[in-house]
């Protein structure tokens, strides 16, 4: 096992980041792998180009080792949107979910009742924006087949139960959007039927890198709607198009990015490596220090404080005539952070420089002198 220190010795990015929601800047490791792969891509020696096939085997290895998904259970997808629309395209029955989800559960879901008709939303009504068991079983009905969640709330930073939700669901399909929780928390997925994920977040990975794993229910229960000539079990079906496989490889439509499976697997290796426990106990440290320092200048969080019911988010709600004051303050100290409606939000992964937190203690010291006039 490599250390935690290895691991976060690999932060590139400048004091002040604090926004790994949005994205996460690449690591060491997977500036070297690009660079590395990219190297064997334009040289192109003989017999370099069967390396590249490798690389989406590798990725899901890496993916196995972190969900508990069989390699053969995963399928590589360019981002988490496609692997969900993948997954309620296939579904046929009433799934559900948040309409205050990331748009990217709603969106597939409503896109696939429009085009097919025959999966229909059920819009579950939530406490503030967070999914709980509770709220699922009180509004559960018979036709409901699947229930779609997000393994962590990115409005309000409420880390999702999937232990939970899967007691009081039963057989039906358990679908989760990972995206803000995939690589820096130590999540239940054992519980989920359909996890889809990306890596351009918390695994430092960039763009172009996810993936879709569907649990053996899930593949007998989803239809592939849109499976290419990748998505059967011929290795060159030409001359014929034959039936998609029966494996989560009919979700494919064509080949992959090779670069980009390779900086997916190169991320997830040392992830794997040094224990997501390690990594998610370090981020809960980090976010439990800027906590308390939010607190010293009292302004409201609205996110989770409680370590089993957060991730890596924190939610700020100052009043609502001082929230261009926070944001200015921020940005002139150089803190990166997201500003959505009411809210500012920050997100801390298991590194966080001294001259970052003294970066913010300087914003919101400037923003209490600025909102006493």
């Amino acid at each position: 096992m490599n250390s935690l220190n290895g691991f976060t010795d690999g932060f590139r990015e400048e004091p002040g980041y604090l926004d790994f929601g949005r994205v996460g800047p690449l690591s060491d490791v997977v500036v070297a792998e690009t660079l590395g792969q990219t190297e064997v891509l334009s040289r192109a020696r003989y017999g370099s180009l069967d390396h590249l096939v490798e690389q989406d085997l590798r990725a899901r290895t890496a993916v196995s080792r972190l969900t508990g998904f069989t390699a053969d259970q995963i399928v590589l997808q360019p981002n988490t949107s496609a692997g969900l629309m993948h997954a309620m395209f296939g579904l046929t029955g009433t799934v559900l979910l948040s309409a205050g989800d990331f748009p990217s559960l709603p969106f597939a879901a409503v896109r696939a009742a429009e085009a097919l008709h025959v999966v229909t939303p059920l819009w579950l009504e939530t406490d503030r924006g967070r999914v709980t068991p509770g709220q699922i079983r009180d509004q559960l009905t018979p036709a409901v087949v699947a229930v779609a969640v997000c393994l962590v709330d990115s409005r309000t930073g409420y880390r999702t139960d999937l232990d939970g939700i899967r007691q009081v669901i039963g057989d039906r399909l358990l679908m989760v959007d990972a995206i803000q929780g995939f690589g820096v928390v130590d999540a239940a997925y054992e519980a989920a039927d359909v996890v889809a994920s990306g890596g351009q977040k918390w695994v430092r990975a960039g763009w172009g890198t996810g993936f879709l794993a569907l649990s053996d229910r899930a593949l007998e229960r989803l239809v592939p709607v849109y499976s290419g000539f990748v998505g059967t079990d011929d290795e060159d079906p030409w001359d014929e198009v034959v039936q998609p496989s029966r494996g989560a490889r009919a979700f494919r439509v064509s080949k992959g990015d090779a670069i980009a499976q390779a900086r997916f697997a190169a991320a997830l290796e040392q992830t794997a490596d040094v224990g997501i426990d390690l990594i998610q106990a370090a981020m809960n440290d980090n976010v439990s220090e800027l906590i308390e320092l939010i607190d010293e200048f009292v302004i409201e969080i609205v996110s989770p404080r409680d370590a089993r019911a957060r991730a890596g988010i924190i939610v700020l709600e100052p009043p609502a005539e001082l929230l261009t004051t926070l944001v200015a303050s921020l940005a002139n100290h150089g803190i990166t952070a997201t500003t959505r409606g009411t809210t500012v939000r920050l997100s801390v992964h298991a590194a966080l420089a001294p001259d970052t937190v003294s970066m913010l203690r300087g914003a919101l010291t400037a923003y209490t002198l600025a909102a006493t006039y």
